[in-house]
């Protein structure tokens, strides 16, 4: 297209509408282009058969896990982030290191007989008995042994054989008449959401929730898993990293034995 000629300093007319139709053209085609998230699909109403089979197929499939954690703790005592090497075999061996960049600063190691805790740093061992409140002694987590190793294979630790309805996507175990746990299966896949304990009272004592879902050979695993203690005002957030399944981990992994010139104290001198 030929312009008619015009005057030094001033742009022409039909230039200007010129240019003005192109970068509308352009700030339109940007705008159009992108496109609005979809929206997520609706959740299946699952049948109660396919959530317990589900959990049985799950319970045969994770046995063992190998791997490294980061977690972020929030209590009363503020708040904490650190790296954890996870060791588990269900039903009742688990071992856990907590790590700096100076190497392990806590060794927990649990099993059916025993409950031993070691700090290099300050050469103490503290050793006692394989019951519920020695572990929470250690780990904040306020679960028998069994259930914590199932919790820490994405399992929620709820009793098989006890009672339960189902409501919804969730199924709710009520041994003795009383809710002890709900369990939810909000995806698009039949595994655990949301697992919630009750106490005796009714109160909400413990929740978990399983999210970020990865495939692993030994099948769908929630990479992070939170879990809250309301009554205690406790939070975890596990996140793990490169998870191995059902290895051959050696018995000697799951206890400790005392260093020279370390001291060894009962464990319950730690508060709970």
């Amino acid at each position: 297209m030929i312009l008619p000629p015009r005057r030094a300093g001033t742009a022409h007319p039909s230039a200007a509408k010129y240019l003005f139709a192109l970068l509308t053209l352009i700030i339109t085609g940007c705008a159009t282009s992108a496109k609005p998230p979809a929206p997520p699909l609706p959740v299946p109403q699952w049948q109660s058969s396919q959530l317990t089979e589900s959990l049985s197929q799950r319970r045969q499939q994770f046995r063992s896990l190998r791997a490294l954690a980061r977690v972020n703790y929030a209590g009363p005592e503020g708040k904490h982030g650190f790296d954890e090497a996870v060791l588990v075999q269900r039903p009742d061996r688990l071992r856990l290191e907590t790590l700096t960049f100076l190497g392990a600063i806590l060794i927990v190691t649990a099993n059916d007989k025993e409950i031993i805790g070691y700090h290099p740093r300050e050469g103490a061992l503290v050793r006692g008995r394989s019951t519920k409140e020695n572990l929470l002694r250690l780990t904040q987590i306020p679960l028998e042994l069994d259930e914590i190793t199932a919790l820490l294979l994405g399992l929620p630790p709820v009793e098989s054989s006890a009672p339960w309805r189902q409501e919804g996507n969730a199924l709710i175990y009520s041994p003795n008449g009383r809710i002890k746990d709900t369990l939810a299966f909000d995806s698009q896949l039949p595994v655990p959401t949301r697992w919630q304990r009750f106490n005796g009272g009714g109160a909400l004592e413990l929740t978990a929730l399983f999210s970020d879902y990865i495939t692993t050979p030994a099948g769908l695993f929630p990479s992070k898993i939170n879990v809250e203690a309301p009554l205690q005002g406790k939070k975890l957030e596990i996140r793990f990293q490169d998870p191995e399944f059902n290895a051959i981990l050696p018995a000697d992994s799951f206890t400790q034995q005392k260093p020279a010139n370390v001291q060894e104290f009962p464990i319950e001198m730690i508060g709970s």
